[in-house]
């Protein structure tokens, strides 16, 4: 029963870690991530991955994505549809390109490359959006185009992840091989057609029913079976599970028992599960070569900070915004959180990132994410002063 006592461990450090980040202004995730550090092999080497972990984590990120994806407004997409989309496109083709170009000078392979861009190419609306409303913009037009941005921001990058694990993890080589990944993609193709008709009318109807079950918490667990079921048919035609999770997040959150399920959602995932996701990426982590790499974080959070902040203002001034307003919804899209660390751990675990370039980019990522609310307020702050 040991595992027990390390489900405490973990708990406990994670809330307080969370606490005293939040006290001083940091991302609570960061604070989790640090425990995960500090508790595994890179300095007190207390806790290890092991199956306990590894199983829990994997319901952690699924449970995350869920959550992501109910929190995607269509509605406000829809009714900021053009500027979302253009800081959307220009947030995700800079930090990629810009990503690809840089690595080509530290030797790495261009899977290995367009891998790195993908992880800098998500953004973490979560942190901003705090940032936004303490501020009280969160309903202006900066605010809205952030928040739609970011919603096709995370189904872009989550659609490319499949298609890009699914192709850089099969094998072509030989016609047995060539007919597989025929037959993958295909299988994929037609998942994603079955979203259409999950978003549309099977989770609706899924849901309706189970209000009709003479059961506790029937609709909470009817979302957990959908959430579940999604990203297990995702795994089985060669998707990342958290694919799965994300779109029935959507699906779910069109709903009109969003709200109940969110609530109940959120509960059982930051309490238990999601916590020990973030605190097994961390252990994960190791510093055996941390001085080696510093010129390459250095050089990749610098990348990291422009790409997002110089590719979301292209696209915000492309459609009408003042060059200021432009910057303010560029910020807005620096932090990567959460959406970069799952697909930094998809890499590691579908052997695209190697530990030594994983470790890196995890520290680049905190840096980013560290950086991001302090430049959002920046540019809130000058916006605010030239309306003065």
């Amino acid at each position: 029963m040991e595992f027990l006592g390390i489900l405490c461990l973990i708990l406990i450090a994670t809330t307080v870690a969370g606490f005293f980040c939040k006290k001083i202004g940091v991302p609570a995730v960061i604070g989790q991530l640090l425990v995960g550090i500090v508790l595994g092999p890179a300095m007190l080497d207390i806790v290890h991955q092991d199956v306990f972990i590894h199983d829990f984590s994997e319901i952690g990120v699924i449970m995350l994505m869920f959550i992501a994806g109910m929190e995607c407004e269509l509605e406000l997409l829809k009714k900021y549809a053009k500027p979302s989309v253009m800081v959307a496109i220009l947030g995700i083709l800079l930090p990629v390109g810009f990503t690809m170009l840089t690595t080509h000078f530290f030797d790495f392979s261009w899977k290995e490359s367009f891998f790195l861009g993908l992880v800098l190419a998500a953004t973490s609306v979560s942190i901003s959006v705090e940032v936004l409303r303490e501020l009280n913009v969160l309903s202006s037009r900066e605010g809205a185009t952030i928040l739609g941005a970011s919603v096709v921001d995370d189904i872009a990058v989550v659609i490319i992840l499949s298609v890009a694990v699914g192709m850089m993890g099969s094998s072509a080589s030989d016609n047995a091989g060539q007919l597989d990944f025929i037959v993958k993609l295909v299988e994929q193709v037609l998942y994603f057609v079955g979203i259409f008709f999950v978003v549309r009318w099977i989770a609706p109807y899924l849901l309706r029913l189970s209000e009709k079950m003479m059961v506790g918490s029937s609709v909470i667990i009817m979302s957990l079976v959908i959430c579940l079921g999604m990203a297990y048919v995702a795994d089985l035609v060669g998707l990342s599970s958290v694919v799965g999770a994300f779109f029935a997040g959507i699906a779910v959150g069109q709903t009109k028992a969003k709200a109940k399920i969110d609530f109940n959602i959120e509960a059982i995932g930051y309490a238990v599960f999601i916590p020990v996701f973030f605190a097994s990426i961390g252990l994960s982590i190791t510093f055996d070569t941390i001085g080696k790499d510093l010129p390459f974080i250095l050089i990749m959070t610098i990348v990291a900070l422009l790409t997002k902040l110089i590719g979301g203002s292209i696209g915000a001034r492309s459609v009408g915004f003042s060059t200021t307003s432009s910057l303010m919804v560029g910020a807005g899209m620096v932090s990567r959180g959460e959406m970069a660390l799952i697909i930094a751990q998809i890499g590691f675990q579908s052997q695209l990132l190697s530990e030594e370039n994983y470790t890196s980019m995890i520290v680049v990522i905190i840096l980013t994410t560290l950086a991001a609310p302090f430049l959002l307020k920046y540019y809130v702050k000058k916006l605010e002063n030239q309306a003065l």
